[in-house]
Parts: structure tokens; C-alpha cells; sequence
């Protein structure tokens, strides 16, 4: 196995590269020959240097329509399993992605890690209205949290349409009654305050969206094993993945990267950047730390 200190760039990348297309640690470890905690901990860095660029960097966009939605995960154990003595530990049990898209350029607006709360939620829809540039359409579940968080984020400046989705038990007797979803009986449009356009009120794109996320990040399969043990590394692969998503992948309609076709970008970002930014990042720490211990002295000292 090799170690951290001698892990290359050329092994970073080839880490980085499994672990964004779905593998997980494990199938990582046997299939760079790297060991899992050296995997674990560039896993962390890198999860660190995208959540810092997309916060930085997703500012300002210009969009239309945005699209909002919620996906469940688990970490440590499912609710029905977590321990008595961990019960209501955040990051123990229930987790859930919130997620913002833009419709055109379907660029990741923001993400947030949390609970399907209103506290969250207003969280959330702050955070959508600070990187927008301009009045948007916007549209969501039936999720009753989502009403006070948009009027709190947006202060009505904005056009706000729910599309609300009926379910029932599964009818089909060929179906895979124990792991299939319940079935969609009927789903209506809710115009709740703004102009929005009934056309484009819809959350099929971010819907699609959480298929992505479930197909390349090996946490969010169903019925697996390689759920997250932590909370921290959890985030840390949902930073990897919509930084990914956003800078690196072409998407396939677009053919160009949704960061380009926002126009935050003027290219496609290749995994090596992102090494080399996870690599610059380590030599300022290391740095930073010579200078505290007072091997670097600054001008006049």
C-alpha cells in the first residue's frame, strides 16, 4: 500500500477520479493499491478545497428558472437502528441534501448537508438568494418548510410556484412491493406568490439531478454497504461530487460543463487542477506553520 508521503499527484488523480464515479473507499483502496486512510484523508482535503471554491466561486449567477429538492441518505446506521444513547445526534441516522439547479445551464447553485426542517430550510433558500444576480422562477416540492424559508430569503422578489405530488401504496402486484417507492397517484401546481410561468413549473431536472448523485457517489446507493460511517466524510464526498459535476463533467445535453454554461468558467476543469489546488492548499499550511514556529522572519524582524 502506498502512503500519503509518497502519494503522487498522479495517485491523487487516480483516486479522486474512482471516487467521483461512483466507487467506494474500499473498491478505491483495492483498485489503486492505496490504503483506506490515506484514501479517507484525501478524501477530506479535497472535499475542503471544493466546498471552499464553490462557496467563493458560485456567486452571481444569472439564472431564470431555479429548481429546489431534498434527498434522504443515512449515515452510521438507519433511524430504526441508531442506538438509544445517540437518538437525536446529528449526522446519526436521517441526513438529507438540499439541492438548488438551474434549469438552462443546470448548474448546482448551492447544496446544504442537514435535516428536513424549516431551520434548514431557511438556511438553505438564504444561501440560494445570495448567489443569484437577478429575480428568478422558482420551483419546489410541497414541502411545507419551503413557504416561510422563500418569503423569509426573498422577500417576495421572486416568482414561486410549488408542484405538489400525491402518493399512494404500490398497485402493481408484479412489483417489488418491499424496496419500491410508493407510487405516484397524481401531482398538481400550486402558484404561491410572483408571476410564475405554469409551463415551467416543474422539478424534473433536479429530480435528475438525485438520480446523478445516487449513481456516482457509492453512499447514496440503495440497500448498501458503503453507507457514510461519518457525517464530515459524507459532506466531504457530496463537496467532491457537485464540484465535479459543476467544473469537470461535460454534461451530456449541454456538452459543455454546467459551470460554462452558467459562465462562471471559460473551461473544462480536469481532476489534475483540482490536485493541484488540494496540493497548493498543503504548501500554504505548511508555510503558515513555519512561519508560527518562527523559521520564516518577516521584514524588519
Amino acid at each position: 500500500m502506498v502512503s500519503m508521503k509518497k502519494l503522487s499527484t498522479t495517485d491523487r488523480v487516480r483516486v479522486i477520479s474512482a471516487l467521483v464515479e461512483g466507487c467506494s473507499i474500499r473498491s478505491t483502496c483495492r483498485m489503486t493499491g492505496i490504503a483506506k486512510n490515506t484514501v479517507v484523508k484525501l478524501l477530506r482535503d479535497a472535499g475542503c478545497v471544493c466546498a471552499d471554491y464553490h462557496h467563493t466561486h458560485v456567486r452571481n449567477v444569472k439564472a431564470s428558472r431555479i429548481q429546489c429538492d431534498e434527498i434522504w441518505s443515512f449515515v452510521y446506521a438507519k433511524s430504526k437502528n441508531v442506538p438509544s444513547k445517540r437518538k437525536g445526534e446529528f449526522g446519526v441516522g436521517d441526513v438529507w441534501t438540499w439541492i438548488a439547479l438551474d434549469s438552462d445551464s443546470k448548474l448546482c447553485v448551492s447544496y446544504m448537508l442537514g435535516l428536513r426542517d424549516s431551520g434548514y430550510a431557511t438556511e438553505f433558500m438564504q444561501d440560494v438568494a445570495e448567489r443569484l444576480a437577478n429575480r428568478v422562477q422558482l420551483t419546489t416540492d410541497g414541502h411545507k418548510a419551503y413557504l416561510d424559508a422563500v418569503e423569509d430569503a426573498f422577500a417576495g422578489e421572486i416568482d414561486y410556484a410549488q408542484l405538489i405530488k400525491t402518493y399512494g401504496p404500490v398497485t402493481d402486484p408484479t412489483k417489488e412491493v418491499r424496496y419500491s417507492p410508493a407510487e405516484c397517484t397524481g401531482c398538481y401546481k400550486e402558484e404561491v406568490y410572483g408571476d410564475p410561468d405554469p409551463k415551467f413549473i416543474s422539478t424534473s431536472h433536479v429530480e435528475r439531478q438525485n438520480l446523478t448523485m445516487r449513481m456516482q457517489m457509492r453512499r447514496f446507493t440503495r440497500l448498501t454497504n458503503a453507507f457514510s460511517k461519518k457525517v464530515e466524510n459524507h459532506g466531504h464526498q457530496i463537496a467532491l461530487h457537485f464540484f465535479n459535476y459543476n467544473f469537470c463533467r461535460i454534461h451530456q445535453s449541454l456538452r459543455i460543463t454546467p459551470a460554462m454554461a452558467a459562465g462562471l468558467t471559460d473551461h473544462v476543469f480536469e481532476i489534475e487542477e483540482l490536485v493541484q489546488m488540494i496540493e497548493a492548499k498543503e504548501r500554504a499550511a505548511i508555510t503558515a506553520g513555519a512561519m508560527k514556529r518562527g523559521k520564516y522572519k518577516t521584514k524588519g524582524a
